[in-house]
């Protein structure tokens, strides 16, 4: 019998959902982003520039929904996912800069596709690992996300501003479905 592995969000962990990713639209023009940050220090000014960024330099419209998860090892809740269907285009979510908030923050990109919005998940290379297991546990083993290197927390704000740059083109692919 496989070893268990013990879903730190509470989620079920016997089923396992066929994976079912959410559209991609064919670019970022006009699109409205959602950004759902953790808390962890820096994530908002990632997530910010990283918005910024689609809109001056793909024509993304600009960031409809802006909420911070109070919550890291929780799932984040139906109402919000549903907040962020009905009003944006796109989402980003992050950043994960420790293993509970990567894979945290795999657990919610799920979310947002299974719910029909493309994510783009970004976490830091350290825990690619607990990244990776919740995606398997959440029954899509090959889920990809974004990675920049660790640490983030500790990063200036010019540093955390160079890496959204340095990521960009990762997030644009898997909001886009266009390779990077």
């Amino acid at each position: 019998m496989p070893n268990r592995i013990l879903d730190p969000t509470g989620g079920a962990t016997t089923a396992r959902e066929a994976a079912g990713l959410a559209e991609r639209p064919a670019g970022l023009v006009g699109a409205r982003v959602g950004l759902l940050e953790n808390t962890k220090q820096n994530a908002d000014l990632m997530l910010r520039e990283l918005a910024e960024l689609l809109c001056s330099e793909h024509g993304a419209a600009g960031v409809e929904v802006l909420r911070t998860k109070r919550a890291i090892a929780q799932p984040a809740p139906a109402e919000l996912i549903a907040e962020f269907t009905e009003r944006c285009d796109v989402v980003l979510t992050g950043v994960g800069d420790c293993g509970s908030c990567s894979a945290s923050a795999v657990a919610d990109g799920l979310l947002f596709e299974r719910a029909g919005l493309p994510a783009a998940v970004i976490c830091s290379d350290a825990f690619a690992a607990t990244a990776d297991a919740m995606a398997e546990l959440r029954g899509d083993p090959g889920y990809r996300y974004a990675t920049t290197a660790h640490p983030v927390a500790i990063l200036t704000p010019d540093q955390v501003r160079q890496r959204a740059r340095d990521v960009l083109p990762e997030v644009v692919a898997l909001l886009t479905g266009e390779s990077s």
